[in-house]
């Protein structure tokens, strides 16, 4: 699934080609998508301009005078600019075509993605629960001991929960815990304010080298140049069970947590 890096990698893509460009036409060939697409984007975005293009967790926000497009990659999706006029593949579901005689095409081989309408977007009920930006202010060590009193849950849940912060991933939470030397299974609320600062930092560092090296390359994940990212090659845990700790050469483990493989390294994660 693409996560923050590599949703924020497609929203800096993209966005040359679609902010300050007027909507000319909007081609819906698959309305059945996580949720349904509604009829409110074939009305309202056709004549709107883009007058911004945000990212809140892993949602890209197409703002505009009458409303906002609120799109979610899903399992699978991927945003593209082409020609108008380039022929569709079985996967491509919308096009949204520009004045500029470009398109963003949506391609979502699962369709576990979304393309939503709203006209207050923050308030919208997939956004206005999250937990802030971990590259934000608002995000630091302070903050997630705060949020960890009383969770008796294991720390690498904890982290990935939106309502705590928005957008640590199954990959980037192997990496940041391994990066702050933390056990993947180690209760949150069992966790020093100073190892927590440490925590917060290490998922700082992890999202935005993830994000200047254009997002972790996965089977599905391409940025919106078609060009897989390129982060896996540094990836420190995550998919190397049994190679060698890059750090203490002990062999790296995995375990489920949640439903969700998460690799460590006993040695250097306590």
């Amino acid at each position: 699934m693409p996560e923050l890096p590599e949703v924020e990698t497609s929203r800096r893509g993209i966005a040359p080609w679609v902010l300050n460009r007027k909507v000319c036409r909007v081609i819906i060939r698959e309305r059945r998508l996580r949720w349904p697409v509604p009829v409110d984007i074939d009305r309202q975005l056709p004549g709107q301009v883009i007058r911004s293009l945000q990212r809140r967790a892993k949602y890209l926000l197409f703002e505009t005078d009458a409303g906002t497009a609120l799109l979610h990659l899903g399992m699978s999706g991927s945003l593209r600019i082409i020609d108008a006029d380039e022929p569709a593949g079985k996967h491509d579901h919308i096009d949204i075509q520009f004045d500029s005689g470009k398109a963003l095409r949506f391609r979502d081989p699962r369709r576990f993605g979304c393309l939503l309408w709203t006209r207050n977007p923050f308030e919208h009920a997939l956004l206005r629960n999250l937990g802030p930006e971990p590259l934000s202010q608002a995000f630091d060590g302070d903050y997630l001991w705060r949020k960890a009193r009383g969770r008796r849950v294991s720390v690498k849940p904890f982290i990935m929960n939106g309502s705590v912060v928005v957008g640590v991933g199954n990959i980037y939470a192997s990496e940041a815990l391994f990066l702050a030397g933390i056990h993947p299974q180690r209760r949150a609320n069992r966790i020093s304010a100073k190892r927590m600062t440490r925590l917060a930092g290490a998922i700082k560092s992890v999202l935005q080298n993830a994000i200047e090296a254009g997002g972790t390359t996965l089977r599905d994940f391409h940025g919106s140049d078609g060009e897989p990212g390129y982060f896996r090659q540094k990836l420190a845990v995550y998919g190397r069970e049994g190679d060698p700790c890059r750090r203490c050469k002990r062999l790296v483990s995995v375990v489920v947590l949640g439903q969700r493989s998460t690799f460590y390294c006993k040695d250097c994660q306590k």
